[in-house]
């Protein structure tokens, strides 16, 4: 069948890029003229490092995009756990104060004191501390006062009893400590005298 039965107007290309002529068997110069090649390697060349430029400065913002998410993703992982924590600690609270009590009027014995001690360390694994003692300077950040008086024996205010511990998970407060505030008498005494009589 010729190429005009078949449909085919032309006959078909066929290019020969063996290196070596299979007749004579020598090897073949196929190398294009100079010009040509300088040409089109600087053309290529060019556009080449353009695209490499471009390509690499993707990746590179990719790399740094993908860094930044791994680290969001960390920190609202560590978030979301100290959130959860706090949670469980703040309802346990009030199971602490009333071990605290106990043990305050002598009746935390026998196996009840093994699973108070038990559950106190367990909580104190989980990070939980109490603050709050008898003596400390009056720090409003972290104690509540529920009672104020003035006393000679201290000369800026100061916690002189402490109603109910503070806690802390760390570095955040999760309840402050509820106490009695004593304030130098001489200086609440010198304002109060000083006010009526510059009104």
């Amino acid at each position: 069948m010729t190429p005009r039965e078949n449909g085919s107007e032309q006959e078909p290309v066929i290019r020969d890029n063996r290196k070596i002529d299979p007749e004579t068997l020598a090897a073949r110069e196929t190398a294009p003229a100079p010009d040509e090649t300088a040409a089109d390697t600087s053309a290529l060349g060019g556009a080449a490092a353009e695209l490499l430029a471009e390509r690499t400065a993707d990746l590179q913002r990719l790399q740094a995009e993908f860094s930044n998410y791994r680290k969001r993703v960390e920190r609202d992982r560590i978030t979301v756990r100290e959130q959860a924590v706090a949670g469980v600690i703040n309802e346990l609270l009030p199971v602490l104060d009333d071990i605290g009590r106990a043990r305050d009027h002598g009746e935390l014995t026998g196996g009840f004191a093994k699973v108070s001690e038990s559950l106190e360390s367990a909580v104190g694994k989980l990070g939980l501390s109490s603050f709050g003692s008898k003596g400390d300077p009056f720090d409003p950040t972290i104690h509540e006062a529920l009672m104020h008086s003035y006393s000679a024996e201290v000369a800026e205010a100061t916690c002189v009893e402490i109603l109910q511990p503070g806690y802390r998970l760390g570095e955040r407060v999760l309840r402050p400590a509820r106490v009695a505030v004593a304030e130098p008498e001489s200086g609440g005494g010198d304002v109060l005298d000083d006010e009526p009589a510059g009104a």
